[in-house]
């Protein structure tokens, strides 16, 4: 069956490309160093938030929040910026955020409808309108957000980008279709990316999978891993963790692919098995592109 998020999760890498000129042309609404930040999303959204956060904190770039878009976002705090991830900017919680900010802190808004209501209430916006997407399921759109940011810091993209023409062209593991439950481990910046892959695969799939920082899986959640499990480590693996884990029986795997290129190998997966299932991975159960609350401020 050909699907749009299909497509959308093989675009990613002209999308990322395009997202490194993107960071360079609007350089200056971007958050500068030493800026106090708070970065929010919904679903998806927040957890490229917090793996953006933890990277930017991580190079010394300046006190770095990620808060899901709600009323938990400290308001009171001095915050030098709020930057907010909307693929479709109508999101409730981002709307009726930013219209609180408005006049107390300044905002940027990244989202791929750039006259949306999210954009109305911003101070700035950049728009990533090639990003956006026809499935329910955010795929390019949520890393081209990452990527532009992590350009931002002074990443260079073309190692990325080239994993993730990689993980497109390589054939999933068969043995990882086969799997009944599935675990992604993360640490620092990828601990966001690895919840973000659970997501995919419970959204899109209706998979049993989870996510944890990697050291606290041997606390407690190691006890659910058996011959049926896939682990999957985003980033480098913390040492005697891949013993531990086949210890269990489960299959172990991490290689030295970047990690939001791995994350394009989850979605993929999330796909496959979406497949396998008989189901529909461009509209998962129960999910919509946007989450409109009855009340909801209008632009």
């Amino acid at each position: 069956m050909t699907t749009h998020v299909s497509a959308e999760i093989a675009a990613q890498p002209d999308c990322w490309r395009r997202a490194a000129d993107t960071a360079a042309d609007h350089a200056r609404l971007l958050p500068r160093a030493g800026e106090r930040v708070a970065v929010v999303g919904c679903g998806t959204s927040y957890f490229m938030a917090r793996a953006y956060a933890a990277l930017r904190e991580s190079l010394g770039a300046g006190e770095t929040d990620a808060f899901p878009a709600s009323d938990e976002t400290p308001l009171g705090r001095a915050y030098d910026r709020i930057v907010a991830l909307t693929r479709s900017g109508s999101t409730t919680e981002v709307v009726t955020l930013l219209a609180r900010a408005s006049g107390r802190i300044p905002t940027l808004v990244l989202t791929a409808v750039p006259d949306s209501p999210a954009a109305l209430h911003a101070d700035r916006v950049i728009g990533l309108d090639y990003a956006d997407e026809r499935s329910v399921a955010q795929t390019r759109f949520a890393t081209t957000a990452l990527q532009l940011l992590r350009a931002g810091l002074g990443v260079d993209l073309g190692p990325s980008i080239a994993d993730a023409e990689l993980a497109l062209y390589e054939p999933l593991p068969a043995v990882w279709e086969r799997q009944a439950q599935f675990t992604f481990l993360g640490a620092g910046w990828t601990a966001g990316l690895a919840d973000e892959a659970a997501h995919k695969l419970r959204g899109v799939a209706r998979a049993w999978a989870e996510s944890y920082a990697a050291m606290e899986y041997r606390h407690g959640p190691i006890v659910i891993s058996d011959r049926s499990s896939l682990v999957c480590c985003l980033g480098p693996e913390p040492a005697g963790l891949r013993d531990e884990v086949e210890a269990t029986g489960a299959l172990f795997a991490a290689d030295a692919i970047d990690p939001v290129a791995a994350v394009v190998r989850a979605q993929r997966l999330a796909v496959t098995l979406a497949a396998r299932r008989g189901l529909n991975p461009d509209r998962p159960r129960h999910a919509t592109r946007s989450v409109i609350l009855s009340g909801a401020l209008r632009g």
